[in-house]
């Protein structure tokens, strides 16, 4: 039977992100198995050591996660001893994150096997290919 409307899957863009994702996940698992960190983990451990100081709102709205998914990352992490969480003194309503030092610590090699990753990932298309696809990437976001 032919696809409804012409319309196929495997070219549809949804379809190929959530592939291209899934690939990516899998890529950064194997890499940065030694560090323990999920991509989600990652990111926001990466985001709260660049920034010094975040709330869990902002945190989750930089690295693109919902409340209750950032919520879920940030008690793992602290779980870990990875971030601390404490008190907004102008808001105790409000969750303030700080790296650890064990984050701190932990955070050159996860950045080491994100870049590994990210490098494999890649590795199928020519430098300038990678570049305009990244750039194309970064329009879509």
């Amino acid at each position: 039977m032919p696809p409804p409307n012409g319309f196929l899957l495997e070219d549809h863009v949804g379809f190929l992100l959530r592939k291209a994702h899934q690939r990516h996940a899998a890529i950064f698992q194997v890499s940065a198995a030694k560090a323990g960190l999920t991509p989600t983990q990652f990111a926001a451990l990466c985001k709260t050591v660049e920034l010094g100081h975040v709330t869990q709102n902002l945190l989750g709205r930089l690295v693109a996660m919902d409340p209750a998914t950032v919520q879920g990352v940030v008690r793992r992490l602290t779980a870990r001893g990875l971030i601390a969480r404490s008190d907004d003194p102008m808001d105790r309503r409000t969750a303030v994150l700080t790296a650890t030092e064990a984050g701190l610590a932990l955070i050159g090699e996860a950045v080491a096997s994100a870049q590994r990753s990210h490098s494999t990932a890649l590795a199928p298309l020519s430098n300038e290919e990678q570049r305009v696809f990244l750039a194309l990437l970064h329009r879509l976001v």
